[in-house]
């Protein structure tokens, strides 16, 4: 692999391991909820559908913000330790993609209110 990649690759594996841990928490803390989520889908294949599409909405941004702040992130580094003062351009820079997870997560939950 090439030393380019290896920093990216490891925050995508760290992402989906979070992403899958906080799931399993979830249903850990509210089995009641995992029944009713798991009744709702069974209810109506619409149902089951869109709560495929939130999950897949906010899951594909989330990896996508992740890859997009180590790119940019490992990119503002260098450019702050040449010219110091590039640091409040590079932060909003790296804001700009953190900002692609909050736009996967606005869509699910526009998805969930819609068949709510």
């Amino acid at each position: 692999m090439r030393a380019n990649l290896k920093v990216p690759a490891l925050l995508l594996a760290i992402a989906v391991a979070a992403a899958i841990a906080a799931t399993f928490m979830l249903l850990q803390m509210n089995p009641a909820a995992a029944q009713t989520a798991a009744r709702a889908a069974e209810s109506s294949s619409v149902t089951s559908w869109a709560m495929m599409a939130a999950a897949i909405a906010a899951g594909v941004s989330t990896l996508a913000a992740g890859y997009a702040v180590a790119v940019v992130g490992s990119a503002a580094v260098g450019a702050v330790a040449e010219k110091p003062e590039l640091i409040g351009r590079v932060v909003i820079l790296v804001g700009l993609a953190e900002g692609i997870a909050i736009y996967g997560l606005i869509v699910a939950v526009l998805i969930l209110n819609r068949i709510g």
